[in-house]
């Protein structure tokens, strides 16, 4: 019984030792959303490799607030859409007049598609309709989506000034007041749990209306949200409000460093990226679109770290491998 209960001991205080051991490195998150889903799949993941590393989740107000920790080499990590961070590193829109350009790319990840949605019943059948309607404004917590609005109008030619305005300042609060019916549409992304709710809630169910799938159109919405571009999504089972076929706004989201951390830490969590891919997509449906392929290094005109370029090259999934 003595040799078991050393044994027990021994094996204990050895992981105890390995826990203590591994290195800690933190990941910007938010309090919830698809911001808290995707970094504590990435932290769990990470944690749970052979990396020898700890992630941590660092829970701020919003993207806006940890751009700028993570550019001055105060948070380890951090993911976003890539409209956002191309503003924090160009120094435009959001973000101007501050260019963080210390932030580096590690990892492309899964895409998101977003549009308008309103009630079956309204009648409505495109962006057009929204004139003289009442659409959110504002969203002080969530700045990026008063430019997916004034981007969704100017594809068809309309400002905020054409339409009626109401105040709100986020997406959980904006998505509630449409289905208490004060909003005559909102901005959601496709799969959203929360349109669930909305079909669920009123009358009749809710749809998405499309976007005019033009080049025109596409240079419009990318004046208030670059990077990003057009897709045809399809019904199917778990995308409430996808009726019918219908031209969404998407986007790739990200996951990112600065230049100052290490390239070995950079180099093993770049790794875990690609080699754990099915553990990372296990982490819910908003990992459905992600792949273990070229994809990961997908070339959006800003830099990635050199270590997860190297790690890229050495697999090759670098563009130009062959």
């Amino acid at each position: 019984m003595n040799y078991l209960k050393i044994a027990l001991g021994s094996v204990a205080g050895l992981a105890f030792a390995a826990t203590a051991s591994a290195q800690t490195i933190g990941i910007g998150s938010t309090k919830g959303g698809a911001v808290a889903q995707i970094t504590a799949t990435i932290s769990k993941v990470v944690s749970e490799s052979d990396a020898g590393l700890q992630m941590r989740s660092q829970t701020m107000g919003g993207t806006q607030q940890y751009i700028p920790v993570v550019n001055a080499g105060e948070l380890d990590f951090a993911i976003s859409n890539i409209s956002q961070y191309y503003m924090a590193v160009s120094g435009t829109g959001l973000s101007a007049p501050n260019k963080y350009d210390n932030l580096r790319l590690v990892t492309n990840m899964m895409k998101f598609s977003v549009g308008y949605v309103v009630p079956v019943n309204s009648g409505f059948k495109s962006v057009s309709d929204l004139k003289g309607k009442r659409l959110a404004t504002g969203f002080k917590a969530a700045p990026l989506f008063q430019n997916i609005h004034a981007g969704g109008l100017a594809t068809v030619g309309l400002t905020y000034n054409d339409v009626e305005q109401v105040p709100a300042v986020g997406l959980v609060q904006h998505w509630r007041m449409f289905m208490e019916g004060k909003l005559d549409g909102v901005i959601a992304a496709a799969g959203s749990g929360f349109i669930k709710q909305m079909n669920a809630t009123i009358d009749g169910g809710v749809k998405f209306i499309p976007f005019p799938n033009t080049p025109e159109a596409l240079a419009a919405m990318r004046t208030q949200f670059p990077k990003t571009f057009w897709s045809v999504v399809q019904p199917r089972k778990g995308l409430t409000a996808v009726r019918e076929p219908v031209t969404l706004i998407t986007y790739d989201y990200m996951f990112w460093t600065h230049k100052g951390l290490s390239d070995e830490i950079v180099y093993k969590v770049t790794k875990v990226m690609h080699t754990q891919a099915e553990k990372l997509k296990a982490g819910g449906p908003l990992w459905r679109t992600y792949t273990a392929d070229s994809n990961m290094a997908k070339q959006h005109g800003v830099p990635y770290h050199p270590a997860a370029e190297k790690y890229y090259k050495e697999v090759g999934l670098w563009p130009g491998n062959s």
